[in-house]
């Protein structure tokens, strides 16, 4: 796969040659599909990040905003720091300096789906009477970042492995909790 040649030798030194040889294919074939490189690492982070969403990012009107909150960021760390998540982060950022487009793609179909789909849950909950968040923007992006913690970090610097389930689990409970201390409302 493309994706294994972007992982093993970094975005920079793969080529479409290694990439075609890998896949069985000739590279005239595979420029027939991907005009570029970018094109096809481009294409692979869309479909990445689209598979991500489906699932991930499903939130449910009817059941309790804790409870919500508490499913969607056990998903969400649960994908952030997955092998492919973290590696294709890894590049990105590395590639940031010289390929702008590539980074702007990520984000656009990746963290700011996530973000912009929580905000608007949080929007829904809001009217609903269920939060008291004056800025839902602002309180998706610091719920996501509060899942995030100093793991994701630790990963992209390859300082630390991947923690327990458990321990994961704990972590997003304790950010839920953070979360509705803050925006919840209180109970009479």
């Amino acid at each position: 796969m493309a994706r294994d040649v972007f992982f093993l030798k970094g975005y920079a030194e793969a080529s479409m040659s290694t990439i075609a040889a890998r896949l069985g294919g000739s590279k005239a074939t595979l420029y027939n599909y991907f005009p570029s490189k970018e094109a096809l690492f481009e294409a692979h982070v869309r479909d990445q990040c689209g598979r991500f969403a489906q699932g991930v990012l499903d939130l449910s009107d009817e059941a309790p905003v804790a409870e919500v909150l508490t499913g969607l960021g056990e998903r969400y760390i649960d994908h952030l720091l997955s092998d492919w998540a973290v590696r294709t982060c890894q590049i990105i950022v590395a590639e940031a300096g010289r390929t702008p487009d590539l980074a702007r793609v990520f984000f656009e179909v990746g963290p700011a789906v996530g973000l912009d789909r929580l905000h608007r849950y949080l929007e829904r909950a809001q009217a609903r009477g269920q939060i008291d968040a004056p800025d839902t923007a602002l309180a998706a992006a610091q719920f996501l970042s509060l899942c995030r913690g100093h793991r994701h970090l630790m990963l992209l610097l390859n300082i630390a492995a991947r923690p327990s389930a458990e321990t994961l689990s704990s972590e997003v409970a304790s950010a839920v909790k953070l979360f509705m201390a803050r925006y919840g409302m209180a109970r009479p």
